[in-house]
């Protein structure tokens, strides 16, 4: 037998496999797919049982079944990541327009006051409890910031600062979602019986539920004024979104400060910029010098809603169940425990 070189070996190597080329058709597919699911959590959204869960969470529990029944789409993995990245900024951008910060600002910082507090509390108390409980760390943060903040939102605009996973960021979406609507249904359930007025009802819902659409579907049997109310209490919390993010920012830079990795440096959000410029303007420019009719307004909102959603099924086609079951049902405890003693304790604090 002879030897052969190095080099020889190098050159007789069979030519290692090209890699695909980019297709516009797969990119569009793999983004059609997104909305696709999406229809079909709407579908499933209307359907009883499901329609206190709404189409977001809908639709990452079928992107979920889907990867462990088919597996991940690779075909269209390019879409699907678009989907997940871009139009989930998209719509961290667009929610901005449901800040009304003249509100919240004029009408609201007793209320903020104590939307400040939530959020510390939340935070706070799920990644200690997450500690005891040797819960996943990612997940239990993102938890405890869905929880204080805005719940599906501020998991989604603080992952690609925290460098959360796609999987982990898809887990604790899921997780606030349903978790948010069982609290929601509870409190419908409790207000007869409570001795708040409607006032007092609505301050207590919208300091402590985790998302709006929470919010609102625990205090539209209160009446007007506890909606209305309770919606100003809750977008106090969505105006803390931004300085959170920043410090968070901050917290991260100054962990990652002794390594030189490339892959460890903080990219800047500037979706949250674009969230702030539509926040100033639904604030001081519509309605003030720009009418636009409630049926475009609910048309924005709507393509919010979809982006969102299709940006969320590109995350949950990543989700392994095994991998759920490990690492979700301990940061699952932590924030249950912390969202029954937040609700608790602001209760009181609302009858004092």
């Amino acid at each position: 037998m002879t030897n052969m070189s190095s080099k020889e070996l190098i050159l007789n190597e069979p030519p290692s496999p090209k890699p695909r080329p980019f297709s516009i058709y797969r990119w569009l597919g793999g983004i059609l797919f997104t909305f696709a699911i999406s229809f079909l959590g709407y579908l499933l959204s209307k359907t009883p049982g499901f329609d206190h869960v709404g189409q977001l969470a809908s639709a990452i529990i079928i992107a979920i079944l889907y990867r462990q029944i088919w597996g991940y789409p690779e075909a269209l993995r390019k879409g699907i990541a678009f989907s997940s990245k871009h139009l989930l900024r998209l719509a961290i951008i667009l929610y901005g327009l449901k800040l009304n910060i003249n509100t919240v600002v004029h009408d609201g910082l007793e209320l903020l006051i104590k939307d400040a507090g939530v959020i510390l509390f939340a935070i706070v108390v799920t990644v200690w409890l997450a500690k005891l409980l040797k819960a996943d760390k990612n997940i239990s943060l993102l938890l405890g910031i869905g929880t204080g903040v805005c719940g599906a939102a501020a998991i989604a605009a603080v992952a690609p600062i925290i460098k959360s996973k796609d999987e982990d960021t898809a887990i604790g979406v899921g997780i606030i979602a349903l978790v948010g609507t069982v609290f929601a249904l509870s409190y419908t359930l409790l207000r007869p019986i409570l001795p708040l007025s409607p006032l007092d009802y609505g301050v207590w819902s919208g300091i402590s539920l985790h998302e709006i659409a929470h919010v609102a579907l625990a205090t539209a049997p209160g009446g007007e004024e506890a909606l209305a109310i309770g919606l100003l209490a809750k977008l106090g919390r969505v105006f803390l979104l931004v300085p959170l993010c920043f410090v968070l920012m901050y917290w991260m830079k100054t962990k990652k400060k002794d390594t030189e990795d490339n892959q460890n440096k903080i990219e800047f959000p500037w979706f949250l910029i674009g969230f702030l410029i539509m926040s100033l303007f639904g604030s001081y420019v519509l309605g003030n010098t720009i009418n636009l009719s409630a049926g475009i307004i609910d048309g924005i909102s709507s393509i919010t809603t979809w982006c969102l959603t299709a940006a969320m099924v590109g995350l949950g086609l990543n989700v392994s169940l095994r991998d759920l079951r490990t690492k979700a049902f301990k940061p699952l405890i932590a924030m249950g425990i912390t969202s029954i003693v937040l609700s608790t304790i602001t209760y009181f604090i609302v009858l004092m």
